[in-house]
């Protein structure tokens, strides 16, 4: 979810203010993806920029209050009913982080693989811990919201370390690399001929 979509739904409920709008984003994701007051301001900028927002004055305490424009509203509409595609998500840094692994000289990949799920493992009974914690059935929206954010984070952490076994057992099943041949030296024929102007220089 980008914070710009976030925003957006949040004002499509009722004008707000940004340190509101910075609240409830996080409540919304359980506290998941903390904002600074100044990524919420530079992001209303931009939105008022767009025509997607706009400023409607000041409450009694001086905080400007912003509110959503039809434009804003169509967009919002077509954020919930356009689905997520793996490629508008950011990239795997663990995948990367292990692909590199495998192809840097002197590192040991199973040693990589086995810190990182003992990590997995650690965070995954934590949130566990969090969600044998949490109503079954919460009342409130925003515990609701929580709850479905933690159960992905839950399913996350699980798939990661099914992922985590498949590379270890790749990995031992594959057997040591291939040893690559060094690169060639440049001899005397790989060199440019020195011109008689660069002679004389």
């Amino acid at each position: 979810m980008s914070i710009r979509h976030g925003l957006l739904a949040l004002l499509s409920q009722g004008p707000r203010y940004g340190y509101q709008l910075r609240a409830e984003f996080e409540s919304s994701t359980g506290a998941t993806w903390p904002l600074n007051i100044g990524q919420v301001y530079s992001t209303l900028s931009r939105l008022e920029r767009d025509d997607l927002v706009a400023r409607v004055g000041a409450d009694d305490e001086g905080r400007f209050v912003y509110r959503i424009t039809p434009a804003g509203e169509a967009e919002v509409r077509r954020w919930f009913g356009t689905p997520i595609t793996r490629t508008d998500r950011p990239r795997d840094e663990l995948a990367i982080k292990l692909a590199m692994a495998v192809t840097t000289p002197g590192v040991d990949v199973a040693r990589v693989v086995q810190a990182q799920r003992t990590a997995t493992l650690r965070g995954l009974q934590e949130l566990t811990r969090l969600k044998m914690a949490a109503p079954a059935a919460p009342a409130e929206q925003g515990d609701r919201a929580w709850r479905l954010v933690l159960e992905s984070m839950v399913f996350q952490a699980e798939a990661e370390v099914r992922w985590l076994d498949h590379c270890e057992a790749f990995i031992a099943s594959a057997g040591p690399p291939a040893v690559s041949a060094p690169a060639p030296t440049p001899g005397p024929a790989d060199t440019p001929a020195e011109t008689d102007e660069e002679a004389r220089r």
